[in-house]
């Protein structure tokens, strides 16, 4: 099973792919956890894309292209992908295509998770993480306990980029830039369109019965 996941910030992405990873037992390839990563050791290239991402700019092609390619020479894509966070642009897209052709690749489906702009913002400005497992809340829901996390108990934060200002300008690049991802997609025979409003697992049973 090869997937690519699309969607704007904050409509559930993450959550859903590791759901379908676990489902299909496929790699689950995030840029955005790896970039963070990056960020969080204070690596070369996580100095690099720091300013990208907290001002909610694009991290550019070059760096993204590096990863993608030294990641698909890992053993555990064997059983297949999920793609989750990239790409971002029509120009990723066809690079991507190229990487696939050249390894003989072929994408089974991409599945798109839409949400309204204003349940995007509330949901993203709401949220915070857990430092260790990346396990996500929802802040509204710690009025009266600790910020800890029920799975490793460490500690919870919001993230730098999770702020309103942020969150809007993300949203204005993603209609600019990434949007046309889903015209691209869908002219290839390969979107499947999914309502990213309800519970995790009435979202994942609409994914599972395009696939």
């Amino acid at each position: 099973m090869r997937l690519i996941i699309l969607g704007a910030p904050g409509v559930g992405k993450g959550t859903q792919a590791k759901k379908i990873t676990a489902k299909f037992n496929i790699a689950h390839i995030s840029t955005g956890d790896i970039l963070r990563a990056e960020i969080s050791n204070k690596t070369e290239l996580g100095s690099k894309a720091q300013e990208f991402v907290s001002s909610g700019r694009l991290v550019p092609d070059d760096l993204i292209m590096a990863m993608i390619k030294d990641r698909f020479k890992s053993p555990d894509l064997e059983k297949g992908f999920l793609m989750d966070g990239f790409p971002r642009t029509i120009e990723q897209a066809e690079k991507f295509d190229e990487i696939l052709d050249e390894l003989n690749l072929k994408l089974d489906k991409v599945i798109n998770i839409i949400l309204d702009k204003n349940e995007i913002i509330k949901r993203i400005t709401n949220r915070i993480v857990c430092n260790s497992c990346k396990k996500v809340f929802k802040l509204a829901d710690f009025s009266d306990r600790e910020l800890k996390c029920d799975s490793c108990n460490s500690v919870l934060s919001k993230r730098a980029d999770d702020s309103e200002v942020v969150v809007v300008k993300r949203l204005e690049v993603y209609e600019i830039q990434t949007k046309p991802l889903i015209e691209y997609y869908s002219n290839k025979k390969l979107l499947a369109d999914i309502d990213g409003l309800g519970t995790e697992e009435e979202i994942f049973e609409r994914i599972l019965n395009h696939l």
